[in-house]
């Protein structure tokens, strides 16, 4: 008789507590609001038909969680991070794997990044050329380790060289003469130490349609191949340099010792360029081959340039000037008469035909323990002879210095960026997402978090912005997807419920006292 009287007390008391659980949730990131559905109850009757009973009341038929997107919010904290769309982070606790739209992470001890309850996020890592490595999600522990150089192998110019240009006034090319050049490019390239140098490029038109490449290293003329291999060849001016490199080291140094050290290693490299360099290469002037002696003579401590007295930088800075030589030419380029390169016809040219890229050899002089020589395959892809103004429209290299970590960014596809010191980035690892076929199948565990099941199916693991995985934004978090006022007016719906269904108990119960009193 009070059956379903007390059946819709029952409902409409787990239909507030569910509105107030949304509530007290309102704020709560990556929240998903639940709503209790409910369903009629009749008896049947022995022969399994229910006829025409009046029903037995109601029951909870299930809590349904809402899985519909929360409004995203800016924040301060890089590590916060916001899916739009649908997916969900996996994360790892003790072994077990769970699934949470709150993306409110942090690194602990180890540099792994974990939520506020432990919980590890899990994606995909990077190798040390900050190439992600696919395969079974693992927790995103990151390597802020330095970020090693990488010497400079390629270089490439963009130029527009103009065909209005003419050719220059002086005859031969001489890098300190500037109308002996029609362009001057610098490019900063880096040695195996990661330490830079600037390479410096002249273009001289000689004819119509016809360039010659020049190339120097820190604002000096480089050591042409030959000599540079003589060089570094030459037992004793292995030796020399050595010696030098062990007196500048000593502690503390002696001066005397230094400038006699740099005396030798200078004899010693000239001695070894004089003969690698008796036929002096091409355009090479007698002016700049008695610059060149000019300056291995200032290095004679019995001379009036005497250098003792000089700091070992002063010192290496007279050693470098002494054992450079005049340019060579890298090479010659050709164009056609729409104004491209012309490949064809410079692998064509005589009597040496040549090919690009260029392979311009950067000697580093003095010795400072890096790869010796820093050569550099230099290519002129997208160069042009038009006749707007001779212009360096972008020049670029692949190599960089070392790089200590400062931050990192996470953008759309969950890719983190180490960003360094030297101005490079490097992804560090790849956020993993898991989407299921039945989100509502899920299982939920507090803390923002839900376990497959199997009403929900498998996971999907994939990456965001994959298949149904949503993107990511970081500095940011999803909120709640309570609505307050949609839920406070549930909740003057479910507390008339609730009275009503004691109106029918208080009523059955005025029914009954009156078959009671009967006499």
């Amino acid at each position: 008789m009070f059956q379903q009287g007390l059946s819709g007390l029952n409902a409409a008391s787990k239909s507030l507590d569910v509105i107030g659980n949304n509530i007290a949730n309102a704020s709560t990131v990556g929240f998903k609001a639940s709503q209790a559905q409910f369903a009629d109850l009749y008896a049947n009757s022995l022969n399994g038909v229910s006829g025409n009973n009046p029903g037995i009341g109601v029951t909870v038929s299930k809590l349904a969680q809402q899985f519909s997107q929360g409004n995203i919010e800016t924040s301060a904290n890089p590590l916060d991070v916001a899916i739009n769309g649908g997916g969900f982070f996996r994360e790892v606790v003790n072994g077990a794997v769970q699934y949470s739209r709150n993306g409110q992470f942090h690194e602990d001890a180890t540099h792994t990044l974990v939520n506020a309850q432990g919980a590890q996020l899990t994606g995909y890592l990077s190798n040390t050329a900050g190439v992600i490595q696919l395969g079974s999600p693992v927790p995103l522990t990151l390597d802020k380790s330095d970020l090693t150089p990488v010497q400079t192998s390629e270089a490439n110019f963009q130029m527009n060289l103009s065909s209005a240009e003419k050719v220059p006034a002086t005859v031969p090319f001489d890098a300190n003469d500037p109308t002996s050049y029609n362009k001057q490019t610098v490019l900063n390239v880096y040695d195996s130490l990661g330490t830079a140098h600037i390479m410096t490029t002249y273009y001289v038109k000689t004819d119509a349609n016809t360039w010659d490449v020049y190339a120097a290293a820190d604002n000096k003329e480089i050591v042409s191949a030959s000599v540079a291999a003589a060089v570094n060849a030459d037992p004793a001016a292995k030796q020399a340099r050595s010696d030098y490199n062990d007196r500048v080291r000593d502690t503390p140094p002696d001066p005397a010792l230094i400038a006699q050290a740099a005396f030798n290693y200078a004899n010693a490299a000239f001695g070894a360029m004089n003969t690698a360099a008796s036929t002096p290469p091409a355009a090479a002037t007698q002016a700049q081959l008695d610059a060149l002696q000019a300056a291995f003579t200032a290095l004679d401590p019995t001379s009036s340039g005497s250098i003792t007295g000089m700091n070992p930088d002063q010192i290496s800075a007279k050693l470098a000037a002494a054992i450079t030589v005049p340019a060579v030419k890298a090479g010659t380029l050709l164009f056609t008469k729409s104004g491209a390169l012309d490949p064809q016809a410079m692998a064509l040219m005589q009597p040496t035909p040549q090919t690009l890229p260029f392979q311009i050899q950067l000697p580093i002089f003095p010795d400072t323990g890096a790869q010796q020589p820093l050569t550099v395959a230099t290519t002129f892809d997208k160069t042009t002879q038009y006749g707007s103004v001779t212009n360096d429209l972008g020049s670029t290299q692949n190599g960089y210095s070392a790089g200590s970590w400062q931050r990192y960014s996470i953008d759309a596809n969950g890719i983190i960026l180490g960003q360094y010191s030297n101005g490079k980035s490097r992804a560090m690892g790849q956020i993993a997402m898991a989407n299921f076929a039945s989100v509502d199948g899920l299982t939920p565990l507090g803390n923002n978090a839900w376990a497959e099941s199997s009403a929900s199916g498998p996971p999907t693991i994939g990456v965001p912005n994959a298949g149904s995985m949503g993107g990511l934004r970081s500095n940011a978090v999803e909120n709640s997807n309570t609505d307050l006022t949609a839920e406070l007016v549930n909740m003057i719906t479910a507390q008339r419920v609730y009275q009503a269904n004691a109106q029918t108990i208080k009523t059955e119960d005025s029914i009954l006292q009156t078959l009671v009193n009967l006499r």
